[in-house]
């Protein structure tokens, strides 16, 4: 049997912790986004996008950048009031992660599929289509 060096080993077990590091870092980053949308937390919210970052809402076939987006949440913030937003990771690839998202309004709840394009634990983009609506799947 080959003996490896404590060098090497060291090297094979921080490589294999790299991608968790990044998956912590991701699912950190979301759920950061999704207590400051909750809050309609202007403030947090533009600290987590990139200044280039675009919001894509297919099912409205609406794209916003990031002064847009930021604009919207005064209607958001009303519409928000006495909802509970729950999320899963779905997948972390390549910088992208994909969630499963349901949005508890008080007279009604949406299940949704949202894509984020992460850099440097920044959002630079953004995608949401409904999958249901309702969350019963959820």
């Amino acid at each position: 049997m080959p003996v490896v060096g404590w060098s090497k080993l060291c090297a094979v077990v921080l490589f294999a912790l790299i991608p968790l590091s990044a998956r912590a870092d991701d699912s950190a980053v979301i759920g950061r986004w999704y207590s400051a949308l909750l809050g309609a937390d202007r403030g947090s919210l533009a600290d987590m996008l990139a200044d280039d970052a675009r919001i894509r809402l297919q099912d409205v076939d609406t794209e916003q950048n990031k002064q847009q987006f930021l604009a919207s949440m005064d209607e958001w913030q009303g519409a928000v009031s006495g909802a509970t937003i729950r999320h899963r990771i779905e997948s972390t690839e390549n910088g992208l992660v994909t969630v499963v998202v349901c949005y508890d309004f008080p007279g009604n709840d949406l299940l949704t599929r949202e894509v984020f394009a992460l850099t440097d634990e920044h959002i630079t983009a953004s995608s949401q289509a409904t999958i249901a609506e309702n969350c019963d799947s959820y």
